[in-house]
């Protein structure tokens, strides 16, 4: 079947997208805070394992996120005065409510990301779906205040009905299509997707392909530098796609400050949240 929730358009023949005070490069870092169940395979770094009930190798690999290698990212965050889009498991509200609380502090956007890492939606029935989005979207509204506005599949998993049915729960944007430098309209009223990347993410660069962290710093500086370029009349969207079992182990840390780095210092690059990016489009282009 054909695709039936976004048309074609290519790039070069849109209406030129402006971002706030003439910027060229809209940045965010889209931060996985996630949970994943113990008795479940997942994301994982050794094979041989995977499939076991319980996995110490791979679980205690992804559980080091949380309990570590979250609060390493945070410091780089800081330091380069960047706030996280949060890509949140509603699981994760009640069992690591200190992370939601660091993120309260910093004004952090928050994403709804499912309801943990280990229970993908693809095969729900509508009314299961509907029962499932509500009851993540509202747990993480009550943990945050205030409803998110964007929504991310865990594994960017969705059916054919999910942008719908978050439209009916109030929300206004998704991650999961990756097929773009910029925002564009669903054929769902009221609905962006807004630019995410499976490339430009420390899983497929550093499980996924074995990159040094010097890889890492010069591909992110490549990915600035060619959007920058692109956006000489049109602004482009870079999304740096972060998990905490990944990006938080001590060996890497320099080398995600190095790229934070020539990031926030780099000339016509607006550092903001993916909230920000979704809200000024569907205001002034959407």
């Amino acid at each position: 079947m054909d695709n039936q929730l976004y048309d074609y358009s290519p790039i070069v023949e849109r209406e030129p997208t402006h971002w706030p005070g003439g910027a060229r490069v809209a940045f965010y870092v889209g931060l996985n805070i996630e949970h994943y169940q113990v008795d479940r395979p997942s994301t994982s770094i050794f094979a041989g394992t995977a499939g076991l009930a319980p996995d110490p190798l791979n679980y205690g690999w992804r559980d080091y996120g949380p309990r570590v290698g979250f609060w390493r990212v945070l410091e780089s965050l800081d330091r380069h005065g960047l706030r996280a889009s949060a890509l949140l498991n509603s699981d994760v509200v009640d069992r690591y409510p200190q992370i939601v609380r660091a993120g309260l502090d910093r004004g952090w956007a928050w994403l709804a990301h499912g309801k943990n890492n280990s229970v993908f939606q693809a095969d729900m029935g509508v009314e299961e779906e509907r029962a499932y989005l509500t009851e993540v979207v509202t747990t993480i509204e009550r943990a945050t205040g205030r409803r998110p506005r964007g929504w991310m599949g865990p594994a960017l998993t969705e059916t054919f009905r999910t942008p719908e049915l978050l439209a009916e729960l109030g929300l206004g944007y998704v991650l999961d299509w990756t097929n773009d430098d910029q925002p564009y309209r669903l054929n769902v009223p009221g609905m962006l997707s807004v630019p995410y990347s499976v490339e430009l993410n420390d899983i497929s660069l550093f499980v996924g392909k074995s990159l040094s962290g010097p890889d890492f710093v010069q591909i992110v500086k490549d990915q600035l530098d060619q959007l920058y370029e692109d956006s000489a009349d049109s602004g482009r969207v870079m999304a740096l796609a972060l998990h905490p079992f990944v990006i938080g182990q001590p060996f890497r840390s320099k080398y995600l400050d190095q790229a934070l780095e020539y990031v926030a210092g780099h000339p016509g690059v607006w550092l903001t949240t993916s909230d920000e990016i979704a809200q000024h489009y569907a205001r002034h282009h959407a």
